[in-house]
């Protein structure tokens, strides 16, 4: 019953155990390194998304077949942890077997054999497609290579050692099954290789029995020194995730406090806990990189790329922080800078499709805004561009040089009230600063406010008394600037008493919607597409019956889009209008592609690559559709710029939904 099989088995196990509690607690001791942040609140809807989006395996099977052959791998693996147990029980107790669980042995047995056979032909199919096919976004540097074919085969190794334990038990019971056992693969498998009662099945049950233990020990102890830690941390990772109503929402920094000798992150004692554990996280599958429009476009960000490095320059502090060794050039050195350049950092749109995409929730914007606030707030350091931004929002209230007495001009002539005029309204029209100001857009504002009209919607406009919503200066760095503007347009609206906000612009209604509440700004938001919407639907608004056939194709704003899952409302205001037939991009909804001036990037310009937004009209020309809708004036911008780049204005047409229902209803 006990001998010295399981004496050398406790002494291997008891040190595999302590060397990986070591390497555990050796990890958390870095990722402590980083600033507190509260991701502790609301433990119900934290497993929701662990069992959704982890063990669910949602994000993934946005891939059909990558998303497919991990679903097997992960699922094979949980699966096979009954083996696992059993084989290490084994070594403190050589006769146990899961019998014991009677009836419910039959499904253990029997999804040991076919997940056994499903997880093999993944791991092959998964190591031809990296090496062979050598799909592109699962590129990297030599060792990560290494790494991914050293952990496939262990995974395969401990399939394999399970297959040949079975293989081997049912041999040596003389082919004859416990009361629940099935097992069809292998018995089938061992009817071929083995005769009953053979020494030989003897032999290969203990050789594969203490491959399967080694194996699965190495590979545990393994996993805190390699990229597949994301094994053991991205279900920790997607359970202290964002939720959905905050995941376009920017964390505020305490300006009040005193203690603060720098804004921003530089480096990894800066970023919070939840930032440094998305570092461990990161899987390197490189699916944020291959939607990213700064990288689809030659420039040199990649939000793979940003992370890694987080991890990398944990690695390399971590160490010296704790050990309290402060000579020395790798701590003198710092993540922004030595590790991420000042030119990744700037070529972020902040268009969320990296977040979109990724298996375990890392949330890569947040990590670029901390580190740009590190470069605008406390060293100064910023694009020359943004300086007349920054003065322009400072004293004209818009990042442009606009008078601000002309930010109601629009409305002339159509009997549109302010506030100040009459506060009773039933909902304040939010215009923005490109509403407000630019030539093209004030066209659009013009359409939604007569929309309104029509609607009967009692609505009013603040007038020369909005400002900027704080969103560009927020997602450049600047959160001093940022803060300042929200919290004096919430000083307006509170004092109107304003409870329902509309507004045309994706930017000022995340703003609105998201990040005005960490300041005291608590309203109910809509976006024009959801109130047009609501007009159309319930017969307020009515369309002409059509005349001649419009071709329309719809490009997401992501800032209505992946920030706050409005895909449906435009798509549906445009197909009740019996004019127009859509015709969708090959990317869209949620796998749209950014038109490239979120985040700042519409006051920045491009220095190195080709233009996101060209390569977006590129796909909006393809369609052949001769119009381009849009919902956001950002977007509107560069899809016209980017028609002009293919010289074809005088056959394609940039739209706002509200123009195209305005030009069809009655």
């Amino acid at each position: 019953m006990f001998g010295i099989k399981n004496i050398i088995f406790i002494v291997v196990f008891l040190a595999a155990t302590g060397f990986f509690i070591y390497s555990i607690r050796r990890l958390i001791s870095f990722m402590l390194l980083g600033t507190k942040e509260d991701r502790f609140d609301d433990p119900v809807r934290r497993i929701k998304n662990v069992l959704i989006i982890a063990f669910g395996q949602t994000k993934l099977l946005r891939d059909k077949v990558a998303g497919t052959l991990h679903f097997l791998i992960f699922w094979g693996f949980i699966l096979f942890i009954t083996a696992v147990i059993e084989a290490v029980i084994q070594g403190f107790y050589s006769p146990f077997t899961w019998e014991i669980l009677g009836p419910f042995y039959a499904v253990v047995t029997i999804v040991q054999d076919i997940f056994g056979i499903l997880v093999i032909s993944s791991i092959i199919y998964s190591l031809y497609r990296r090496f062979i096919v050598k799909v592109p976004r699962l590129k990297s540097e030599r060792h990560g290579q290494l790494a991914a074919a050293f952990i496939l085969t262990m995974i395969m190794l401990v399939v394999i050692s399970m297959f040949g334990q079975n293989m081997a038990h049912i041999a040596k019971n003389g082919f004859v099954f416990a009361e629940y056992e099935i097992r069809p693969v292998s018995a089938f498998l061992s009817a071929r290789l083995f005769d009953p009662f053979s020494q030989l099945s003897y032999d290969i049950y203990e050789i594969c029995w203490w491959v399967h233990i080694i194996v699965v020990l190495g590979f545990v102890n393994f996993l805190p020194y390699s990229k597949h830690l994301h094994v053991l941390s991205s279900i920790p990772n997607v359970y202290f995730s964002k939720f959905d109503e905050k995941k376009g929402a920017l964390k505020p920094i305490n300006l009040e406090d005193e203690t603060l000798e720098s804004y921003g992150a530089d480096d990894i004692e800066k970023l919070s806990w939840k930032q440094l554990l998305d570092g461990y996280s990161c899987t390197e599958c490189g699916r944020c990189t291959a939607v990213c429009p700064a990288a689809n476009t030659g420039k040199s960000l990649s939000p793979r790329k940003i992370i890694v490095d987080i991890r990398r320059r944990t690695e390399d502090k971590g160490p010296l922080v704790i050990g309290g060794v402060k000579e020395s050039v790798i701590y003198e050195r710092t993540l922004v800078h030595d590790y991420i350049s000042d030119l990744e950092l700037w070529q972020c749109t902040t268009c969320m499709a990296c977040v979109q995409e990724c298996p375990v929730m890392i949330e890569h914007v947040d990590s670029i805004v901390d580190m740009r606030r590190h470069l605008v707030l406390t060293e100064s350091n910023f694009p020359a561009e943004l300086n007349n931004v920054f003065k322009s929002l400072e004293t004209n209230g818009s990042p442009w040089a606009f008078n601000p007495a002309d930010r109601a001009e629009w409305a002339d002539g159509m009997n549109i009230k302010t506030m100040a005029e009459d506060p009773n309204g039933e909902v304040l029209f939010w215009v923005g600063c490109a509403g407000s100001f630019d030539n093209r857009y004030k066209k659009v504002t013009k359409a939604f406010a007569g929309l309104m009209q029509k609607g009967n919607i009692d609505f009013r406009i603040l007038g020369t008394e909005e400002k900027c919503n704080g969103d560009t200066a927020r997602r450049l760095g600047n959160e001093y600037l940022a803060q300042t503007m929200m919290q004096e347009n919430i000083e307006v609206l509170n004092g109107y008493g304003v409870k329902k906000i509309v507004t045309a612009c994706p930017h000022c209604y995340n703003s609105l919607k998201n990040e005005f509440p960490q300041f005291g700004g608590n309203f109910e938001v809509q976006h024009h597409s959801e109130l047009i919407h609501e007009l159309i639907d319930s017969g307020k608004i009515e369309m002409n019956e059509a005349e001649e056939p419009l071709s329309v194709t719809y490009h997401d704003s992501c800032y209505i889009g992946r920030y706050n899952d409005i895909y449906e409302e435009p798509r549906e205001v445009i197909d009740a209008i019996p004019a127009v037939e859509l015709t969708e991009m090959e990317r869209n909804r949620s796998k749209g592609f950014c038109c490239g001036a979120g985040g700042g990037r519409m006051f920045l310009e491009d220095v190195e690559g080709g233009r996101i937004n060209e390569e977006r009209t590129r796909e909006a020309l393809e369609t052949g559709a001769s119009t381009i809708g849009t919902a956001c004036p950002f977007c509107m911008t560069m899809m016209t710029d980017g028609v002009k780049a293919y010289d074809k204005t005088d056959t394609v047409q940039v739209k706002d939904i509200a123009e195209l229902v305005l030009e069809n209803s009655k």
